[in-house]
C-alpha cells in the first residue's frame, strides 16, 4: 500500500456572516490558502504508479484555478467559505478523476488552521 499526495496553494477572498463581540459582522477578506490531496492504494502493475502524475497535476491545476484570487462567495456550490466547506468542494471536483483519493486538507497556515475531508463512508 502507497501514499502519493500533492500541494497546492492559493490566494481567495471571501464574507463570513458571523458574531464577533455580541455585534454582527460581515467584511470582505482574504486568506492565503494551502490544500492537500492525498492519494493511497496499490501501484499499477504495469506503470508502477498510483496515477500518472502529470494527470494529478493537471486535475489539481483545473481546482486551483478555479479558487486561486477568486472570491469564494461568487462559488455557487461552494457555500460559506469555511475550511469544512474549502476540503470537501475540493473532494467533490477530484473524486471521480483520482482514483484513491483519501484526504483533502485545506491550511490557513498564518493562523494555525486546518480542516480535513476524508469522503463519504
Amino acid at each position: 500500500m502507497h501514499e502519493l499526495s500533492k500541494q497546492f496553494r492559493f490566494e481567495a477572498a471571501h464574507t463570513l456572516q458571523r458574531r464577533i463581540d455580541a455585534e454582527p459582522s460581515r467584511r470582505i477578506h482574504g486568506h492565503s490558502y494551502r490544500a492537500e490531496v492525498v492519494l493511497r492504494g496499490v501501484p499499477d502493475a504495469g506503470s508502477g504508479m498510483l496515477i500518472d502524475l502529470g494527470h494529478f497535476a493537471q486535475c489539481i491545476g483545473e481546482v486551483r484555478e478555479a479558487l486561486d484570487h477568486r472570491f469564494l462567495d461568487d462559488i455557487t456550490d461552494l457555500g460559506p467559505a469555511t475550511l469544512e466547506n474549502l476540503s470537501s468542494w475540493i473532494w467533490r471536483r477530484l473524486a471521480g478523476a483520482c482514483p484513491g483519493l483519501v484526504r483533502v486538507s485545506v491550511y490557513r497556515d498564518s493562523e494555525g488552521d486546518t480542516c480535513s475531508y476524508f469522503g463519504p463512508g
